[in-house]
């Protein structure tokens, strides 16, 4: 049996009777109307000037939408309530889409390995990218699209779903070139295991909190390392090391997220060994030793495209300046992104 001590049953009475007097001051407005309604939602984006997602298409609207205000998902979609959905992006640069098809490629193997089915087939769901960034007139940002176990219940399980759903944004943004370095810090938060990591998928909790532990410490992002103590991945990029060598050296993907635009430096980078810049490119496992080694250390991202990292847990890497071979390659996956072959750039049909 247990004892309660009578001045903390006092305690617990005084702070119950404060919450239910500050109770009585709360008024929850219930809305009557749809018209009432859509007018709350418009108060927020009446006094912007320049929409930030210019358009939205959803499978469950059933077309695209270019009011923000209505730019709305389903409370009862699984992805929102069980995070059963994956999404992957797309860069848009000077009217055309970068990379669409590799990204398409690797959501369709996200979406396969969270085991939910597509509502509509590949060339489908890629014209509808299109579609939207054309409708969205943006010339510049990025393209964000989402597939869901769908809405319909508050269930674990999405059997009694009627559909997958799918989702996409254009987010008007600068894409521009990295050209200052940056801090990072070694991630204390778990990262995912293969199985998860491998896939992108919406549950981003440890990647929100290795990032948030960064900025508490004054960095711009972090570096995971896995259980056997070799070099991973950032909280949304991969990392990439040039060694005192010249070697370029790319962490392994089979237990991290396979990047497009690392995959696509990998395929331009031995432009750099033919003019004897760079000894060779490879993928392999780096120690924290190791690559806390690097001459230059790079993250590599869709929207980055390159940044590079002058200092790792305080301390400088290299010489602690931003390296010329970091900017090389940055020149070169630049110069493909604004001009490189149409197989991996899509003009927009404005």
């Amino acid at each position: 049996m247990a004892y309660c001590n009578p001045s903390s049953d006092q305690k617990l009475d005084e702070m119950a009777s404060m919450e239910v007097g500050s109770d009585k001051d709360v008024k929850v407005h219930v809305f009557s109307s749809l018209s009432e309604l859509i007018e709350k939602l418009h108060e927020k984006w009446s006094p912007v000037k320049k929409k930030p997602y210019p358009a939205m298409y959803s499978s469950v609207f059933g077309g695209i939408i270019l009011d923000p205000a209505m730019m709305v998902i389903p409370i009862d979609d699984h992805m929102v309530h069980r995070g059963h959905g994956v999404f992957d992006t797309a860069v848009i640069l000077d009217g055309y889409l970068y990379e669409l098809d590799a990204h398409l490629d690797r959501f369709l193997r996200s979406a396969s390995k969270a085991r939910i089915t597509l509502p509509f087939p590949r060339s489908t769901l890629r014209s509808i990218l299109v579609q939207l960034t054309a409708a969205s007139q943006c010339k510049e940002g990025t393209l964000r699209y989402w597939l869901s176990a769908g809405p319909g219940n508050f269930l674990l399980s999405p059997a009694k779903c009627p559909t997958s759903a799918f989702y996409a944004v254009v987010i008007a943004d600068v894409v521009s070139q990295c050209k200052n370095g940056v801090k990072v810090i070694t991630s204390t938060i778990p990262m995912k295991a293969p199985q998860f990591a491998t896939m992108k998928n919406v549950n981003y909790l440890p990647n929100v909190l290795s990032i948030m532990e960064a900025e508490d410490k004054g960095a711009y992002a972090s570096i995971w390392v896995d259980d056997d103590g070799f070099i991973a991945e950032g909280p949304n990029v991969n990392v990439a090391f040039i060694t005192n060598d010249k070697e370029l050296i790319f962490p392994s993907f089979d237990r991290i997220l396979s990047g497009c635009t690392a995959k696509r430096l990998l395929e331009l980078a031995p432009k750099l060994v033919k003019q004897g810049r760079l000894k060779s490119v490879k993928t392999a496992n780096l120690t924290v030793m190791e690559a806390k080694g690097a001459a230059e250390i790079m993250y590599i991202g869709s929207t980055l495209p390159i940044l590079p990292i002058i200092m790792w847990d305080e301390h400088p890497i290299g010489d602690g300046k931003v390296g010329e071979l970091t900017m090389a390659l940055s020149d070169l996956l630049w110069h493909d992104m604004v001009a490189g072959p149409n197989t991996h750039r899509i003009c927009v049909p404005y």
